[in-house]
């Protein structure tokens, strides 16, 4: 790709999630506004370690195939590259062989002739034990010292790649850059650096249109267009009938930030004590005074997950207005039952399994901080079993199914009949797993912990 500095880079974020779908006509209003590249983030840990621990992706293919076949009409008919960061939610490399499968069937099928790179960032333990030894990985907060037992635990590793092995894919002539695990600003910051936009415009800029219209007045209305260059950027939404205010987009240095001034990224540190965000209009916002402070050690961060045991869910619904004025004693009495009766039937101690019971609408989410007193209407209650087996688990769960369904509280003289919301009451989860890794890796290159991999169109000589 023709790596010819440039005055301004107009970045384009449609979304905040490829699949999580934007109006096509916000796109092509971003094309006439003179896009320079499109960028989205595919992937994120928001929703847990199952997605990294099994190489699953959260997303559907038919959404994500709605809107990478919408994204790469764009990027080929304005002739700008698409780049997809953390393909496959975790950005394993089966996330990214997923996302290069919906490409090349949607390529083939449009008949656009793009080359199309693939961004490697899975680990192997063994190579990560090299660089513990070598003293070169080092542990975030909260995790303490890692051991190589850990990270051959984990089921998939992956490295959270910064922009250097974006820009090679480009400067390597892909028009298509699908990268696995990279950081949310990675992928829009890699083609203006490439294009020689300062650092601190470049990373600010692309940490506020990481989540495309989330730094607008509605977020529903589709993604967001910066202009970045020399002194600064200007962000406006690509709906017409939608704004950016300086409030809004200085609120978004709040979200998923340590600290709302500094943001840290394998190269540095972006600094923005001394921006400055201005209204040009009722739509659009300018922003200035952005610093960026290069690391004098490049590094790059490791998530990893392993597999904790197998869960079994079971689901009733309490109406019964008695045990609901009794809730709490109910729900100690249901759990002190249970162990009784896994002890008195499996003969298995606690040591051997573990549960949870969270009562949906009475403090399942807030627990003893709940602020709200007075007996709940009614509850829903939740039963998770784990175990080192599947079998384990279900048939804890089994023995607790009357227990949910009857269980009176000590002075009821009836059996109460609940209410299950499944048949079969059990159902079983599989899997569950945990985050474990939390750590840098003093890196030896920008790019030597990532592979790529460049091919051609299916129908292209």
């Amino acid at each position: 790709m023709d790596n010819e500095r440039m005055d301004s880079v107009r970045v384009l974020a449609p979304t905040g999630m490829l699949g999580a779908g934007f109006p096509e006509a916000t796109v092509e209003r971003g094309l006439a506004l003179g896009a320079d590249v499109i960028s989205v983030d595919a992937g994120s840990t928001d929703s847990g370690p199952y997605y990294l621990g099994s190489a699953q992706p959260k997303t559907t293919r038919a959404a994500v195939a709605r809107d990478l076949r919408v994204l790469l009409r764009a990027a080929a008919d304005a002739g700008i590259p698409l780049i997809v960061g953390s393909c496959g939610t975790s950005g394993t490399d089966a996330g990214v062989d997923w996302i290069a499968g919906i490409t090349a069937g949607i390529l083939a099928d449009e008949g656009l002739d793009l080359r199309v790179a693939r961004v490697y960032s899975e680990q192997e333990a063994g190579t990560l034990t090299e660089h513990l030894e070598a003293g070169r990985i080092r542990a975030l907060p909260p995790l303490g010292e890692l051991r190589a037992e850990t990270l051959e635990s984990c089921t998939h590793i992956v490295a959270m790649m910064g922009h250097e092995p974006i820009v090679a894919a480009l400067e390597a002539g892909a028009q298509v850059v699908l990268a696995g695990r990279a950081t949310d600003t990675a992928v829009a910051a890699a083609y203006p650096l490439m294009k020689g936009m300062p650092a601190g415009p470049t990373w600010h800029a692309s940490k506020i249109i990481e989540c495309g219209g989330q730094c607008t007045t509605d977020p529903r209305a589709g993604g967001v267009l910066a202009t970045i260059d020399a002194d600064g950027f200007t962000i406006e939404p690509l709906d017409p009938a939608v704004s950016c205010t300086p409030i809004l987009v200085a609120a978004h240095m709040l979200y998923e930030t340590v600290n709302p001034f500094q943001m840290r990224e394998p190269d540095g540190t972006l600094d923005v004590r001394e921006a400055a965000y201005t209204a040009l209009d009722d739509r659009r916002v300018r922003v200035e005074g952005s610093r960026f402070h290069v690391a004098d050690q490049h590094t790059v961060k490791l998530e990893g997950a392993r597999i904790t045991g197998y869960e079994t869910m079971s689901f009733s619904a309490i109406r019964d207005p008695h045990i609901l004025e009794n809730i709490d004693d109910w729900s100690d009495l249901l759990r002190t039952m249970i162990r009784q009766r896994v002890a008195q039937t499996l003969g298995l101690g606690e040591d051997k399994y573990d549960f949870d019971v969270r009562l949906y609408g009475h403090n399942a989410v807030l627990g003893d901080l709940e602020p709200v007193q007075g007996a709940p209407r009614e509850v829903g209650v939740m039963l998770l079993v784990s175990a080192p087996e599947q079998s384990t688990a279900t048939a804890v769960a089994k023995i607790a199914n009357p227990l949910m369904l009857h269980l009176p509280t000590p002075d009821m003289n009836y059996l109460p009949s609940l209410a299950f919301a499944t048949s079969p009451a059990e159902t079983e989860r599989g899997p569950a797993y945990e985050f474990v890794l939390n750590h840098t890796v003093d890196s030896i290159t920008p790019t030597d912990m990532f592979r790529i991999e460049i091919e051609e169109a299916p129908h292209r000589g």
